[in-house]
């Protein structure tokens, strides 16, 4: 999240990506950051014990928020 701050503050736009499970913690430091516009992309819980084949699923389960947030600023 710290780093996404500050790419955003840059002018590069900026998709954090959390699971489900971390959104809450996502929405709390994003306020405490003063960062309450960076809109974090969800996806589904767990990732550490996933295959690469299930992985690649959740980054496509990502990709439509994620290119829709990147975007949006063009």
């Amino acid at each position: 999240m710290h780093d996404a701050v500050a790419l955003e503050a840059r002018g590069v736009p900026t998709a954090v990506i959390v699971t489900e499970a971390f959104l809450h913690e996502a929405n709390v430091q994003r306020t405490a950051l003063g960062a309450e516009r960076l809109e974090p992309v969800v996806i589904t819980h767990p990732l550490s014990t996933l295959t690469a084949e299930e992985i690649a699923g959740r980054g496509a389960e990502a990709a439509a928020d994620a290119r829709r947030i990147l975007l949006a600023s063009v």
